[in-house]
């Protein structure tokens, strides 16, 4: 079994190479669920749907989002009352949007949930719906939200939660903290699949907000320190960059250096090998220096071709170092 710890977009482009290079019945994505929310009375997981939508082939692949030719009519009539809703009222959200095709997922998702089922057991069902052809994982059963703590435009400090910050503001203020509400009491779903797998991989997502939700489950970075010597990570940062999404400054507002160097210091305790990108070639030394054996290859995955080709370089760098 190879474990794939997954946030969004970069995960979602990782797992559709890995489907391509591994016999797909052998893959088990764990995905962050810290990102969901309640939108107009649905519940919403972001980062399922992206790794869902992508492996199925219906993403939208200009926004990395939502699904491809969408409409927006039910947005659209929605608005009409947002000008009679009371100040304290969330009706109406029109903020985050959702696809008139998207919505039916959360319908569905919503009336299994108030049924009773576990947000595992919906998901499964979703992802067979989508005939998506291995498992996919919440993180928990649970109730987790990430709330930041910003400094808003009007320069007063506030503590929000991650859509408002990430798609109401657009990423737009600065974070001064990371809180994951609900994350002492919330259980993992998947410590049985680290023990079982043969490679675990953290995919490249935002190692603060959609891999350090999954970390901060209890027993989770125990487990994964145990079987360090499976664990690989890919960089989500490229050349000190993101390549989407606010990676790079939020490791800056939060203490941390933005480059391959800092996301090494961050997996160093957990992982043995990091897959960086050829830009951040002059860093081999640095990141081995900080304990972990360095892989150097094309990680932009701009083609299928390149994802398969980052995937099986990446599984590769734990199965043949152990057959050696």
């Amino acid at each position: 079994m190879i474990t794939v710890v997954a946030g969004g977009v970069g995960a979602a482009r990782f797992l559709r190479g890995l489907m391509a290079a591994v016999e797909p019945a052998s893959i088990n994505a764990v995905v962050n669920t810290g990102d969901d929310a309640l939108i107009n009375g649905l519940h919403v997981s972001p980062d399922l749907d992206t790794v869902t939508y992508t492996v199925a082939g219906a993403i939208d692949p200009d926004r990395g989002w939502g699904l491809s030719d969408e409409s927006w009519r039910t947005m659209d009539a929605l608005s009409r009352y947002v000008g009679v809703r009371p100040d304290d009222s969330s009706a109406a959200n029109t903020w985050f949007n959702l696809g008139d095709r998207d919505i039916a997922t959360h319908l569905y998702r919503t009336m299994r949930l108030n049924e009773g089922a576990t947000l595992t057991e919906v998901t499964d069902e979703i992802r067979r719906a989508w005939d998506v052809p291995f498992r996919i994982v919440p993180m928990t059963d649970d109730s987790v939200a990430t709330k930041v703590d910003v400094i808003d435009d009007d320069g007063r400090p506030r503590r929000i939660g991650f859509q408002d910050y990430f798609v109401g503001r657009r990423h737009s203020v600065p974070v001064t903290a990371i809180h994951f509400d609900g994350i002492e009491s919330a259980r993992p779903t998947f410590l049985d699949d680290l023990d079982n797998s043969e490679v675990i991989a953290l995919a490249p997502s935002n190692p603060l907000v959609s891999i350090g939700p999954i970390r901060a489950l209890a027993g989770v970075d125990d487990r994964l320190a145990s079987h360090r010597d499976r664990v690989v990570a890919v960089s989500p940062i490229v050349a000190g960059a993101a390549l989407k999404g606010p990676a790079d400054r939020m490791l800056v507002e939060l203490g941390h250096e933005p480059t391959v160097v800092g996301v090494a210091r961050l997996y160093a305790p957990v992982c043995s090998v990091l897959v960086i990108d050829r830009r951040d070639e002059k860093s081999v030394d640095e990141i081995e220096r900080e304990g972990m054996r360095c892989v150097v290859t094309d990680t932009i995955m701009s083609s299928p071709e390149i994802s398969r080709t980052l995937a099986e370089t990446t599984i590769s760098s734990i199965v043949e170092r152990k057959s050696r």
